[in-house]
């Protein structure tokens, strides 16, 4: 029973790993900013 239960934990630690790297790197929508770059520095670049 024992072990069970680390195999489901082992398993849910890994699911939300692999997620948690799935939305980090893959799915990383581009934030607009309400920063207009124009000709003067707004650290755009």
């Amino acid at each position: 029973m024992n072990t069970l239960i680390q195999n489901i934990l082992v398993f849910t630690a890994l699911i939300f790993a692999v997620g948690f790297l799935l939305k980090k790197f893959i799915y990383n929508p581009k934030k607009a900013s309400g920063k207009s770059c124009d000709s003067d520095s707004c650290g755009c670049h």
